[in-house]
C-alpha cells in the first residue's frame, strides 16, 4: 500500500514516514511542498493521504478540496493532521472530504492504529472493486454469448428461408446492409441500426409456410396462388412474435409489415403512412431495390436507372419517401455494399447502369 505524507516540517515528515513503514505492508511517499504532493496524487493512485493542516501556500483544507475535486471517485481515505484545539478546522475538513484526524503532537500508537484502520478500509474497497470488475466481465462474457447464440438463431432461420426461395445469401446480406444504411442516414441510434441489420434477414421467414408449387413457380402466379403467397408475412410474424429476444421481435415486425405500402394498398393489413412501423418502411425499400437489381431464375437484373426510377415513382405511394431519399443520397455506400456482397459470377454493380 502506498501512503502520501504531506507536511512542511521535515521532522514530522521523517517521523510519519517511519511510522507508516513500520506497519510492514506500506511505503511512504513524503512531500514537504503541498503543490508537488497534489500533482503526484493526481497522476498516481495512492491508498492513503496524510496531510498537515498548517502549511504555507496551500493549507490542508485547500489541498483536500483540490484533491477531491480533481478525482472522479471519492474513495481515497485522507487523514488530516491538526492541533487538538482546532475543532472548527476539523468540522470544515469533514465538509471538504477528510476521512479521519490525527492530533498534534503525534502519538505513535494512535498514528499506527488509525493508519492501519484506514489501509484496511482501502484494501476492503479495492477487493470489492475487483469483485465488481470480475462480475462485470462475467456479465459481459455471458451477454456476448447470448448475442452470439441469438445471431446464430437468426442466421439459421434466415438460411432456412433461403433454402426454399430462389433468393440468394448475397441478397440477404445486401438488403440487411441497405436497411442499416437507410436507418443510419435517417438519424436513428446505433442500437436500432445494429438491431435492424440483425433482424432484417428474417423478413421472408414466413415463406417456410408457403407450398413449393407456389414459392418456386417460374411463371406468374394466379390470383388464388398470390392470395396464398400473401400469407407469408403473417406466418413469419407468428413464428417470431413471442420470442424473448428483442431482435426476433423486431424481426417479427419486419416480417409482418415489409409488404405494406405507404398509401395503404399493401398487405397483409393495408397499413398506411406512419402506421407502418419504421422498420417495415425501411426494409420495404431495401428489399425491393435489391430484388430489382439482382438476377433471378425468372428475370434478369434491372438496370440501375430503371430501379432508381421505380423507387422515385413509388415515393409516397409504395414507399416512404424519406427512406427512398436516404438510400439514393448515400449512393457511394450503396455501391460499396453491392461490391462487397456480390452473387457468384455477378458483374460489378456499376456495370449494370
Amino acid at each position: 500500500m502506498e501512503v502520501a505524507v504531506v507536511d512542511d516540517t521535515e521532522l514530522n515528515l521523517i517521523l510519519m514516514s517511519k511510522l507508516v513503514e513500520r506497519l510492514g505492508h506500506a511505503t511512504a511517499k513524503a512531500f514537504n511542498q503541498p503543490a508537488a504532493a497534489l500533482a503526484w496524487c493526481l497522476h498516481n493512485d495512492p491508498d492513503l493521504v496524510i496531510v498537515d493542516y498548517m502549511m504555507p501556500g496551500m493549507d490542508g483544507l485547500a489541498f483536500i478540496r483540490a484533491l477531491r475535486a480533481s478525482r472522479s471517485r471519492d474513495d481515497l481515505p485522507i487523514l488530516m493532521v491538526t492541533a487538538s484545539h482546532e475543532r472548527n478546522v476539523r468540522y470544515e475538513a469533514l465538509d471538504c472530504g477528510a476521512s479521519d484526524f490525527l492530533t498534534k503532537p503525534i502519538d505513535g500508537r494512535e498514528f499506527e492504529a488509525r493508519v492501519r484502520n484506514m489501509l484496511k478500509l482501502r484494501e476492503a474497497h479495492l477487493a470489492s472493486q475487483h469483485r465488481a470488475e470480475v462480475l462485470a466481465e462475467e456479465v459481459r462474457k455471458a451477454t456476448a454469448a447470448i448475442v452470439d447464440r441469438e445471431r446464430e438463431t437468426i442466421a439459421r432461420l434466415s438460411r432456412a428461408a433461403e433454402f426454399r426461395d430462389p433468393e440468394t445469401g448475397a441478397h440477404i446480406q445486401r438488403m440487411s446492409h441497405y436497411s442499416a444504411l437507410i436507418a443510419r442516414k435517417l438519424g436513428h441510434a446505433r442500437d436500432f441500426v445494429d438491431a435492424l441489420m440483425m433482424a432484417a434477414p428474417m423478413h421472408d421467414v414466413g415463406k417456410l409456410g408457403i407450398p413449393d408449387t407456389i414459392l418456386l413457380k417460374p411463371g406468374r402466379l394466379t390470383a388464388e396462388e398470390f392470395a396464398v403467397m400473401k400469407q407469408h408475412p403473417q406466418i413469419g410474424y407468428d413464428i417470431l412474435k413471442e420470442s424473448s429476444s428483442s431482435i426476433l421481435r423486431l424481426g417479427a415486425s419486419i416480417a409482418l409489415t415489409h409488404h405494406e405500402k405507404f398509401d395503404g394498398s399493401g398487405y397483409p393489413h393495408g397499413l398506411a403512412g406512419s402506421r407502418i412501423p419504421i422498420e417495415g418502411r425501411i426494409v420495404a425499400v431495401a428489399d425491393v431495390f435489391d430484388a430489382l437489381t439482382s438476377a433471378r431464375p425468372y428475370k434478369p437484373a434491372w438496370p440501375l436507372s430503371r430501379a432508381i426510377a421505380l423507387l422515385r415513382e413509388g415515393r409516397g405511394s409504395h414507399f416512404d419517401g424519406d427512406c427512398v431519399d436516404a438510400l439514393l443520397h448515400a449512393w457511394d455506400d450503396v455501391q460499396a455494399i453491392r461490391s462487397q456482397f456480390r452473387d457468384e459470377g455477378e458483374p460489378a454493380f456499376a456495370a449494370q447502369a
